[in-house]
């Protein structure tokens, strides 16, 4: 990864797991779960360069493409 502010990285983080839990009506601790469980937290960190610059709806729906293709619990 380049020179990218770790804050930067999880402000991102933080912003999908708040985004999500509005997107699938549920809590944040859930989601928070969900993401560091399944890996999207590293999806998310290792892809940020590109998903940042994405849209709020595309992001949402890129992320419940990946929980439904990496099924790994």
């Amino acid at each position: 990864m380049s020179s990218i502010p770790e804050s930067d990285i999880s402000y991102f983080v933080a912003f999908c797991i708040e985004q999500y839990k509005a997107y699938k009506n549920t809590n944040g601790g859930h989601v928070a779960s969900l993401f560091f469980d399944r890996g999207v937290v590293d999806y998310l960190k290792d892809n940020f360069e590109v998903l940042h610059t994405q849209s709020r709806q595309w992001l949402m729906e890129e992320i419940d493409n990946y929980l439904n293709t990496n099924t790994a619990s």
